[in-house]
């Protein structure tokens, strides 16, 4: 099977993890310190989509999907 998220991805998030980590990695408009593992990944990935790095689509989690 092809790889879903490309290792470009995968550096975006490793270093988002770490800089959460250490607690200097901060939100976006609000600028507030980001403690949550989740919200660190999400950021890491928002960069690699920002940057061109092959990363599925926001909706295209299990979470995300809802059965009406």
């Amino acid at each position: 099977m092809p790889r879903r998220y490309s290792k470009a991805a995968g550096k975006k998030v490793k270093r988002a993890m770490h800089e959460r980590k250490r607690g200097t990695l901060h939100s976006g408009r609000s600028g507030k310190k980001v403690t949550s593992r989740r919200q660190a990944i999400a950021i890491g990935l928002s960069e690699a989509r920002r940057s061109g790095a092959k990363v599925p689509g926001r909706n295209g989690g299990r979470r995300s999907r809802r059965s009406s």
